[in-house]
């Protein structure tokens, strides 16, 4: 048993050695660097499959108190098969892991992506799909190490996946501003063209006769498939980050307010509910249609009466953000995944935890600064970078040693070919500076996500933590 232990451990360290590899890919753009690539990948993914058995093995985990070396990132996104036995996870690690939840173990790794699985689904014959920031769509059969069909055409990253009722038609959301549709069957795909900023979800009707998407502009757009025509615009009163739709086709849309709108499915803006003081995150439905679950950036997921719009409990976890929800068809069990990289069990008609199904680490990185305002500044970039040098790399480089340092020049990050061409040095004021007006301003050709921290004391508060921290 001690050399099988030794073993699981050499295969983890080889493990984070080339996710970091893959990871870093992604910043080199969506296509360039990715034919030297596919041979890494390939031998890697069976380095992967043997770590992960052998840790199971000799970490002795029994299935119903799993606590397995799952993802090494943050739970981006959830799916759950028709019949429940099966979840799909994708993370900021680049990689996504189907589970059996009767089991509560890992059964396959799957590796393709060069950048971060935002968006996966399960088809209605088993298979599963993935979709990330590569702009790139990988259909998968269980058992299979490589994709059966990758789909391609998207020119920004994918950020959310939806399958029509009748099996036959995938869509995908993308920050280049458009819908696809894809016939699983083959052939060209449909684009839908309207939203003037990123996608962030899209959704079918029950009858598949309509989609429906919402974006950065503050829009729900509402897309009918079998008449000409143009979609109705829906304006609302927030970038909106999810959308979803019941059983009677009423349309829920999630805001980056902290707000979740009810809409009629001709559009119609019923009400509007207050669910998290920070912005919405992801949305699922209860099969039945009775419950709505709404996570957020601050850590919460509100559980909503969807017939009467109000709010029946929070879950509360071990901190934020939650990126991602889903609900088993018991109708009651949800699974949460989040910036702990850890996948929850929750009874959310109890708002408590059931027992954990799969964990990638629970450590908190920031528990040594519990009390520091910049420390909770910074749990929000917690998911893409790390602080000490031997925490490696995540979709981020680490920021250990950042002061004085010139922008892209840490050595083993492959950073994007934009960022070496600029004359930034790395002090408290050019970091204050990055906050202030966002990276796609300060730093332009980043693929850092777009975020701005607009009070003064916030950004002073993160760059004095930073100036401890990193040293």
């Amino acid at each position: 048993m001690a050399a099988i232990r030794a073993a699981a451990i050499q295969a983890i360290m080889k493990l984070r050695i080339s996710d970091a590899r893959l990871g870093s890919l992604s910043k080199l753009g969506y296509r360039n660097a990715r034919d030297q690539s596919r041979h890494q990948r390939r031998a890697f993914r069976s380095l992967i499959t043997i770590g992960l058995i052998c840790c199971t093995i000799a970490l002795g985990l029994a299935p119903a108190e799993a606590q397995l070396r799952g993802h090494g990132g943050p739970i981006r996104a959830l799916a759950i098969s028709a019949n429940g036995a099966t979840a799909l996870s994708g993370s900021f690690d680049t990689s996504a892991i189907r589970w059996s939840l009767r089991r509560n173990t890992a059964e396959q790794v799957l590796r393709f992506h060069e950048g971060a699985v935002n968006a996966v689904a399960i088809l209605t014959d088993g298979r599963a799909v993935t979709a990330g920031e590569d702009a790139r769509i990988a259909l998968w059969t269980p058992g299979k190490q490589e994709p059966d069909r990758v789909l391609e055409g998207h020119q920004g990253p994918i950020v959310a996946l939806a399958v029509s009722p009748d099996g036959a038609t995938l869509a995908s959301a993308s920050w280049d501003r458009t819908i696809r549709l894809w016939p699983l069957a083959g052939g060209v795909p449909q684009v839908l063209e309207g939203h003037q900023q990123n996608v962030n979800g899209v959704t079918f009707t029950p009858d598949g006769t309509v989609v429906a998407s919402v974006g950065y502009d503050a829009t729900l757009h509402i897309w009918p498939l079998y008449r000409r025509g143009s979609p109705l615009v829906v304006p609302l009163p927030s970038p909106l980050n999810a959308v979803a739709v019941g059983p009677d086709s009423d349309i829920i849309a999630a805001g980056a307010d902290g707000k979740v709108y009810f809409l009629s499915s001709a559009g119609n803006e019923r009400d509007a509910l207050q669910a998290s003081p920070t912005p919405i995150t992801s949305l699922a439905i209860s099969r039945d249609g009775e419950f709505i679950a709404a996570a957020s950036i601050g850590g919460s997921v509100a559980i909503i009466d969807r017939r009467t719009h109000t709010l029946a409990r929070s879950l509360v976890g071990p901190g934020p953000p939650v990126w991602s929800v889903a609900f088993l068809p018991d109708n009651r069990t949800l699974l949460t995944g989040g910036t702990d990289r850890m996948i929850r069990r929750w009874d959310s008609t109890t708002g408590e935890p059931i027992d954990i199904v799969a964990s990638g680490g629970s450590e908190d990185l920031l528990a040594a600064y519990v009390g520091d305002p910049g420390a909770q500044v910074f749990r929000a970039c917690v998911a893409c970078h790390t602080l000490k040098p031997d925490e490696g790399y995540r979709a981020g480089p680490t920021l250990h040693g950042i002061f004085g340092r010139r922008i892209a020049s840490l050595a083993g990050y492959s950073f994007s070919e934009a960022l070496k061409h600029l004359d930034i040095v790395w002090t408290p004021v050019t970091l204050a500076k990055l906050f202030e007006i966002g990276p796609a301003t300060y730093t332009p050709g980043t693929k850092m996500p777009e975020q701005r921290i607009g009070a003064a004391e916030d950004r002073d508060a993160l760059v004095k933590f930073l100036e401890r921290a990193t040293k």
